[in-house]
Parts: C-alpha cells; structure tokens; sequence
C-alpha cells in the first residue's frame, strides 16, 4: 500500500511540475536547463539569483515562474535610497487603538522578485539575511512570520556596472544557487521576437499551482531517498573545495545542505524518488560556485565567479564517484 502511494504521489507531482515547466516556457523559449534550476531553487525550499546583463531575461524568467504559480507575488525594484523599512515594514501608532500597529511591508508574500538587488546598499541588502534563512523578520524585537511558501527570486547586474554594490558574501551564501542566463541562439532570437509582435506573452501566463501545491511538492523533495554513497560524494566535493590551491574560503557546511537538498530536488523534477551522481555533477557548479572566495581572479567580480566555476569543476574531476 505504501509503495502504491508513493507511486501515485510521484505521478501528481510529475504532472504538476510538468504543467509548471509548460507554462514558463510559453514566455521564457529555448532554454530548459534554466528554467529547470530555477525550479530547483523553489521545489527545495530555496532561493535564486540570477546573475547577467541586461536584457537578457533575468527580470522576465523571475517573473513568469511568479505568475505561474497561483500565490501572492510582490515585484521590489531595489534602488539606492531603499530601506530596509521600505521592504519589512514598520510600527505606525494607532490612535484609535491606543497602539502601535505593524504595517507589513513588501516581503509578506509568497514570491518575492528583488530585482536588480546589487543597486541597493549593503545595509538594505543585509535585512533580508533573517527572511531567506529563517523565515521570519524581527521588527523591534517582535518575529514575524512569512507566510509559506517564500521564495526570493533576485537579478543583478554584473558588479562592475556602474552603481552596483557587491552582495555580503553572508548573503550570497543563503542563495540555494546561482545562475546566468547568456545570449539566445540566432533561432531563439527570432522566436523571441516573433512572440512579442503583438503583446507580451507575459500576459497570458495563467498560474497552474497553488500556495499548499507547492508547499506539498516541497515536503515531497525531502522524501527522496539519498543513498549514504552519495551524502559522501557530497560531503568530499565540499570539503575539496576547502583544500584547493586557489581558494582562500570553501564552501560552507550550509552549501553541503543546500547541496543536498537540491539533489533532491531535481531528482523529484527528473521524476526519480532518488538521487544519482549526475544531479549532483549537474547542481556543483550553481550550488557551489558563489560560495567559494578565491586568493586573485581577474575580470573583477564576473571573473571571480567564473573562475569559482572553474575549480567547482577541477574539484568534480579529482572526486571520486561513487558507483
């Protein structure tokens, strides 16, 4: 009986993922491998930053994932003069209540776009710290909890643009994982083009899954099976990166859980109860990368991260894989 269930669950969450995938890519066309890890992040509970110049889709693929999902979506277009006021709210004193009442700011939803998030000061960019690890924010020393699911879909620019701020390392480590998005294909171009002769597909995006649907798929990623062989294979790509002769920093044991998780995660997408050795090979690189500090790299930030990727992808070379 349990085994027919299980069965029967993994058919409704294929379906339901298959249905989500259908609907994102009436707008965001030829790029499945993106719009996959951005599922990832999601499914796992997580969140997502995706990192490119302008006008490639960043701000586009963030918001059709929201729009296909059935559940409160708030956009915050992060400026230099935001506050962290602006995005977690404030206590305002209500006169006809003798009181002070908590207006809730922007954060108070279940999908949270922070667009161009690198153009907001450290200071704004460091209250989200609470909200993407623990859920909840702290307002005069009062919790308050986010509703579930919550998840930060965040865009930047590249670091060396003018008016960016680097994000703290503190932050980028709550990121499940990381991704850009590069230049379509000359047919990709055209068909882009093609969509939008008329309107913006955007708008005829029709939301597929709702709040407890998605909350449900996300107690479902924690289900699949991860046989021991492979939280060691894990566990040594993590601890490789600590010991390499171009990183002052490795990944933290939070990046191991995240790691984890997202193995789990793709799995369930891939229509697996468990997890082999190529989810993890697949998920090192935007799990892994922004999470390593190197000793130089040259190109700035952009060639940090590639470089980061880089020996991400030496460490998934000297690793053994389990059989």
């Amino acid at each position: 009986m349990e085994s027919e269930r299980t069965s029967s669950d993994g058919r409704v969450a294929s379906d339901a993922i298959r249905r989500l995938i259908e609907e994102i890519e009436k707008v965001y066309i030829g790029k499945r491998d993106r719009v996959e890890l951005a599922l990832v992040a999601l499914l796992a509970g997580g969140h997502l930053i995706i990192e490119d110049v302008p006008g490639v889709g960043k701000t586009i693929l963030a918001h059709t994932v929201a729009c296909a999902l059935d559940c409160e979506f708030r956009r915050i277009q992060f400026t230099p003069d935001l506050l962290p006021t602006d995005l977690l709210g404030v206590n305002i004193y209500d006169e006809s209540k003798s009181r002070f009442v908590f207006k809730r700011g922007p954060l108070f939803a279940n999908v949270i776009l922070a667009d161009e998030i690198n153009r907001t000061t450290p200071k704004t960019q460091s209250c989200l710290l609470e909200a993407m690890n623990e859920y909840q924010i702290t307002v005069d020393g009062v919790a308050h909890p986010l509703p579930q699911p919550f998840c930060v879909l965040a865009t930047q620019n590249p670091f060396e643009f003018e008016g960016t701020y680097p994000l703290p390392e503190s932050q980028l480590d709550r990121f499940f994982l990381r991704m850009n998005l590069g230049y379509p294909t000359t047919e990709q171009g055209k068909e882009i083009i093609r969509a939008q002769r008329i309107s913006h597909p955007i708008e005829d995006v029709m939301p597929v899954m709702r709040a407890p649907s998605v909350v449900e798929l996300q107690a479902q990623v924690r289900r699949v099976n991860v046989a021991e062989e492979m939280l060691d294979y894990m566990i040594r790509l993590v601890e490789a990166t600590r010991t390499h002769e171009g990183v002052v920093m490795g990944v933290s044991p939070r990046g191991g859980v995240h790691l984890y998780r997202a193995a789990q995660a793709l799995a369930l997408l891939r229509k697996r109860d468990y997890v082999v050795p190529d989810d993890v090979k697949e998920l090192a690189v935007p799990v892994l990368s922004h999470r390593v500090r190197l000793h130089h790299a040259s190109g700035g930030a952009t060639g940090s991260f590639e470089e980061a990727a880089r020996i991400v992808r030496d460490v998934l070379q000297q690793v053994r894989v389990p059989l």
